[in-house]
């Protein structure tokens, strides 16, 4: 397993348990025209926590993989959103918005990892 695939599995984890442990901070990040925006940021906590696990296990990473690959690429635009908003507020600091766009391309290296773990 390697060193990437680890942090990725690490920030997949903290990542799930803040979306579990405080899940209003990013109901305001979930597109606009999705409903029922407090059950998905529970449920994205959860699988992201599932997909940490499953791409630690060998016998799991393929499908680990895919499925990290998968929601990565789904979140995208709710990292989008985050930004637009952060740019669009008077309230947010600008280091807190420049960290929403700087975010925005460590998805492509994020989806490279999860989708090499895929095919190990």
């Amino acid at each position: 397993m390697t060193r990437e695939l680890k942090l990725l599995a690490g920030i997949f984890t903290v990542s799930g348990v803040l979306h579990l442990v405080r899940p209003k901070v990013y109901e305001s990040i979930v597109p606009k025209p999705l409903p029922y925006k407090r059950e998905l940021v529970l449920a994205s906590g959860a699988v992201e926590i599932a997909c940490a696990g499953l791409m630690l296990h060998p016998r799991t990473r393929r499908v680990g993989g895919w499925a990290s690959a998968g929601l990565l690429a789904a979140v995208f635009p709710a990292n989008v959103q985050m930004s637009v908003d952060s740019a669009r507020s008077s309230r947010r600091p600008w280091w807190f918005t420049l960290g929403t766009i700087l975010r925005l391309p460590l998805q492509a290296p994020m989806i490279r990892i999860a989708l090499k773990a895929a095919r190990s």
